[in-house]
């Protein structure tokens, strides 16, 4: 039986799917944590504590467990991982991305310093250390523009800023945003050109470093800004073939200059008028619950696409399912506490809808962009079109009365 090591963050969304997918394959799974999780409380052998927050030591941890309890594969479920899964499974010769090449996606200075040199095609980006003049380094790259940190995810502490003097006041609060989630907050922040047009998606798995398109997700509503909430995630792309090529083109190109060989990719780009830039690529798959509107071959998950990756399994067919197939990250109107959410059962009964998952009890506080890092839930819907699987997933969003009292 294989066995494969899980690192699966306390907070994340994506523990059952994945534990679900290598039951699907018979493989053992070890969950990996920075605290002991209820799933692996009884599990002898079968978990382990990691510091997550220091890579190096994480992976020590996971080789001389390993050395006790071989495992076959190590596989980080999302981006809090992803380093210490690379650390560990070069040293312990199993199917890996060079950590160095992980580690640019998660700095995204240092990204947009290796795509530059490689001349992949992305915004044009300053650098806004303390006492900088950000208002200049905006004016430099072109407004409006776009502040962001080089550490987070998920559109947290993202912020555009149309003239110079909102360039600089973003700039505090990104750096407002970076203390308050544990990160330096002097350290140094991105001022970026905004690329005008629509953003998709991409979805990829890396196998000797030559990329296979899993998926290519339109994102219908307009990210403008002033922050840039995801939405609608929708699948097959509506986009014109030498575009979603171009697409594929551009994140080739930068999983190439970054080193990436192995494993999953996600993707951000932008269509703009001077063709398409690549916004970021993680060395990962696609974050939330988003996963679950995919599936491939004869019905099998991305999960179980990047586990029988990660354990040399056949994988002979990725072809996406012919439905089209969707899902909404259902945002946060405000912030506050989470009175109430009225609605869900008229939401789930909505044709094409197949699944509303709330993922903020009630009685939580919850924040809105730019300092909030999550979602409320996920809406999921498949149709004959995108365009049904759209209506769908506006039909039920609009069902859902959304209660949020002050803090």
């Amino acid at each position: 039986m294989p066995r494969v090591l899980l690192i699966l963050p306390t907070g994340t969304y994506r523990a059952t799917d994945f534990v679900r997918a290598a039951a699907v394959l018979g493989a053992e799974v070890v969950v990996a944590s920075e605290h002991r999780q209820a799933m692996a409380a009884t599990m002898v052998d079968r978990a382990l504590v990691l510091p997550l927050d220091r890579p190096e030591a994480a992976a020590d941890a996971i080789v001389t467990f390993a050395e006790r309890a071989p495992v076959d594969a190590v596989v980080a479920v999302d981006e809090q991982g992803v380093l210490a899964a690379a650390l560990a499974a070069r040293r312990l010769d199993l199917a890996h991305n060079p950590p160095e090449a992980v580690a640019a996606t998660r700095d995204k200075l240092a990204s947009r310093t290796t795509l530059a040199d490689a001349g992949v095609d992305q915004p044009v980006f300053r650098v806004a250390r303390p006492g900088d003049d950000v208002a200049r380094l905006a004016a430099e790259v072109g407004l409006p523009c776009v502040v962001k940190p080089v550490s987070l995810s998920g559109s947290r502490g993202v912020i555009r800023a149309d003239d110079p003097a909102a360039a600089a006041a973003a700039s505090s609060r990104v750096r407002a945003i970076l203390a308050d989630a544990g990160e330096d907050p002097a350290g140094p922040v991105l001022v970026e050109s905004f690329v005008t047009g629509p953003e998709v998606a991409l979805e990829g798995l890396l196998r000797a470093g030559r990329l296979e398109v899993l998926a290519l997700f339109d994102k219908p509503d307009p990210l403008d800004g002033p922050y840039f909430e995801e939405t609608i995630y929708l699948t097959p792309s509506r986009l014109a073939a030498p575009i979603q090529q171009a697409v594929a083109a551009v994140v080739t190109a930068a999983a190439a200059a970054l080193g990436l060989v192995e494993g999953p990719v996600h993707a951000e780009v932008r269509i703009g008028a001077g063709g398409v830039r690549l916004l970021e690529v993680a060395a990962r798959s696609v974050g939330g619950l988003c996963s679950r509107a995919l599936r491939f071959g004869s019905g099998i998950s991305l999960e179980e696409v990047i586990l029988r990756h990660a354990l040399g399994l056949e994988l002979d067919d990725l072809r996406r399912e012919e439905q089209a197939a969707g899902v909404m990250m259902l945002p946060i109107p405000r912030s506050g506490h989470l009175a109430e959410v009225n609605g869900v059962d008229a939401a789930r009964a909505v044709p094409g809808i197949e699944g509303l998952e709330l993922t903020i009890a009630r009685g939580r506080a919850v924040r809105a962009l730019p300092e909030g890092d999550r979602y409320l839930g996920f809406l999921f819907a498949r149709g004959p079109t995108p365009a049904v699987v759209e209506d769908a997933l506006r039909r039920a969003h609009a069902c859902l009365d959304v209660v949020i009292t002050d803090p």
